[in-house]
């Protein structure tokens, strides 16, 4: 064995550094899980194939550019060098999922040159992972090339199955549609063109927006996306139904003839592929972090991930609105004040407060990011909650309006800075301005990393709706801490369709997840609000409304009901009172993509920990074992669960909850409803 792995090495290392065209180059994870090959055409043309134990992930599939403004760049290439590194490091998290996160792969890197022409250079790095690949083009400085005009890049994953596909559309404009379960050969995008949910839509191929999740018959599950998003344009997958391969469609500009613009030296962001033998693995996979670069923020001390309340779910009700016109004006000084109060009592240290600024109604001329509406005292309200010891959060709605938030931006950072107020939830909804541009072109991805920039030398965390997509830039800037960027709980008190099924969570921790962090709003305890809207509801049963701060991660989480609601159901109220925010390790104990999951989380500096499971309209007995608990250390868990009759529609409120110790040797079923979960909060004992 050990003569057949030397052979394999000396024959990898003849190809590395071959001019050969026709050279294969073979590189393997670390620990032999997947192979890449990677090597041209006769045509020179390169492509690579991904192989998993001995099957074929992803067949031969072809890389390459069309320009504006130069001949497209796929054929006529030679290697003019190769090189391979590996690298097994471990870094942390100032905060996140886990503390200790290990980056450990094997590094090819490719060097191209065309043979007519310009001789233009372009460079492939592959990173391959136990769990995935990652692979970037570089574009090096080179005479007589300085600008690249992108009109399309060319990269494909050329699937061998017809696999299971968990899919959003690729919409330009945002992510906010339910997921569909179907056949990768089934995927129609086009079908949900003009969906009246949403604000704002355009699809125009028949593509999904990553990630994109998929599970073989065989058991091996694979998502597609991206990662390190930087000056570049967002990526959809088109999807051939009869090839069964997906094809690279960047988002474009109703401005230009290119889709992206960047001048030489640069490099694309990763395009990835996460595989995993099982549904759990995939959350596990830390992938996209990795390939993002290091934290560049000198000091993120003054950012605690935190529980926050506040004057966001009422609006949607309509209990209150956003502007003053309608006399029921949400943000007030009275009210704000009100929730600051229940946020001290409730180990609490947040409260958001939307519709605070002028600008909500249309005759008042857009919006100002920095003058307060008569009512609402911004400088009394900051002293007040720092008295109680909690903090403001600030809200920029620009109701797409980015040039005049561009304009205002340095202003409003600054006046928060001088409050002390630390975070900003930033929302996008509706088109954009300036006109032409979409929600995940190039455009946006600058706005939002500049907006990053920006805030982190103002000490100030961003919260962003209506977003970009996640990919893992959080690693280089701890302060994009959460983001929306998916169908959140505000649709089940408005939309038309009935709002999020059962299965929505349940796909949403396999798919949107994968890619970081979400401000999902959980913790609705009155499920049917008939007093405000009584055609829509929330889909799950209370105890999955728990359960959710756990499974679905988030440095900041909402207690967002109404502090009536919250008042008046004390008992279920200590799991949100009690649960962390910021964990040193999380364990994904079972799953399945679209079914259910289970996670528990260990709380940084406490070390208790905390447990959430939850599943789809189906009714099922999970069995979770405790093995993962500290030795010779007995807990007290206290069980917020499903009562024997509860339904996420037909009796969504029935809880029950029960405390009893366990240790590493436990064992229990959690049984859930229909709709439900189980919340678990695992107290060392005696503390």
């Amino acid at each position: 064995m050990k003569k057949l792995t030397l052979l394999v090495v000396l024959l990898v290392l003849m190809a590395c550094g071959s001019s050969n065209r026709h050279s294969v180059l073979v590189t393997n994870s670390p620990k032999g899980t997947l192979k890449l090959s990677f090597e041209l055409s006769q045509e020179g043309s390169p492509f690579y194939r991904v192989e998993h134990g001995n099957s074929v992930i992803v067949d031969t599939s072809y890389l390459g550019f069309e320009f504006t403004n130069a001949k497209a760049l796929h054929t006529n290439f030679i290697i003019a060098n190769t090189s391979t590194t590996s690298v097994d490091e471990t870094w942390q998290m100032p905060w996140g999922e886990q503390l200790d996160v290990i980056n450990n792969y094997n590094e090819l890197r490719v060097e191209l040159e065309e043979t007519s022409g310009l001789t233009r250079k372009m460079n492939i790095v592959f990173k391959i992972y136990d769990d995935g690949i990652g692979f970037r083009y570089e574009f090096p400085e080179q005479d007589g090339w300085t600008e690249a005009l992108i009109k399309e890049e060319h990269t494909e994953f050329n699937l061998t199955k017809d696999y299971k596909t968990f899919w959003i559309p690729g919409d330009w404009e945002i992510y906010e549609h339910t997921y569909k379960t179907t056949q990768l050969s089934q995927v129609d995008a086009l079908k949900y063109v003009n969906h009246p949910n949403l604000a704002q839509t355009y699809i125009p191929e028949n593509a999904v927006n990553t990630p994109v999740t998929m599970v073989g018959d065989d058991g091996i599950h694979l998502s597609f996306h991206e990662a390190a998003l930087v000056d570049y344009s967002g990526m959809t997958l088109k999807v051939d139904p009869e090839t069964l391969t997906l094809k690279s469609h960047l988002v474009g500009s109703e401005n230009t003839g290119y889709k992206v613009k960047r001048n030489l030296p640069f490099s694309t962001p990763w395009r990835t592929i996460q595989i995993t033998n099982n549904a759990a693995d995939l959350i596990a996979s830390n992938l996209i972090v990795n390939l993002n670069e290091p934290n560049k923020l000198e000091d993120i001390s003054w950012f605690k991930p935190k529980k926050y309340s506040g004057i966001w779910w009422e609006l949607h009700l309509g209990k209150t609105t956003w502007d003053m016109a309608s006399g029921r004006h949400g943000a007030t000084t009275e009210n704000t004040k009100r929730y600051i109060d229940f946020s001290a009592k409730n180990n609490i240290n947040g409260v958001l407060v939307e519709g605070w600024n002028t600008g909500w109604s249309q005759d008042e001329g857009g919006f100002d990011f920095i003058t307060p509406y008569p009512d609402y005292d911004l400088k009394n309200v900051v002293q007040y909650a720092e008295e109680k010891g909690v903090e403001l959060i600030m809200h920029h709605e620009t109701f797409g309006d980015v040039s005049r938030y561009i304009q205002q931006q340095d202003t409003a950072y600054a006046l928060m800075q001088s409050l002390g107020i630390k975070s900003v939830k930033s929302g996008y909804v509706f088109k954009l301005k300036p006109e032409g541009e979409y929600h995940h072109g190039q455009f946006m991805v600058n706005h939002h990393n500049e907006s990053v920039i920006k805030a982190a030398k103002h000490q100030i965390a961003i919260n962003a709706h209506e977003p970009i997509k996640d990919t893992g830039l959080r690693r280089t800037y701890p302060n994009m801490i959460t983001r929306e960027g998916l169908r959140g709980q505000e649709f089940n008190a408005w939309a038309e369709d009935g709002g999020n099924p059962p299965e929505h969570l349940p796909i949403v921790a396999f798919t949107r997840m994968l890619s970081g962090p979400i401000d999902y709003t959980p913790g609705i305890f009155n499920i049917k609000f008939d007093q405000y809207k009584p055609n829509n509801q929330v889909n799950t049963t209370i105890a999955q409304q728990l359960a959710l701060y756990v499974v679905i991660y988030s440095p900041i989480q909402m207690a967002a009901d109404l502090v009536e609601h919250y008042e008046a159901n004390p008992r279920p109220l200590q799991f949100i009172k009690d649960v962390g925010v910021d964990w040193e390790t999380t364990k994904v104990l079972n799953g399945q993509v679209g079914d259910y999951v289970t996670i528990a989380r260990k709380e940084r500096q406490t070390g208790n920990w905390f447990l959430g499971s939850i599943t789809d309209e189906n009714r099922r007995s999970i069995e979770v074992n405790f093995d993962f608990l500290d030795a010779n250390q007995d807990y007290i868990a206290t069980l917020y669960k499903d009562g024997k009759n509860a339904h996420w529609d037909d009796n969504p409120l029935d809880i029950e909850i029960e405390s009893q110790t366990i240790n590493k040797s436990s064992k229990l079923t959690l049984n859930l409803a229909e709709g439900g979960g189980c919340a678990i909060s695992i107290i060392k004992k005696g503390e």
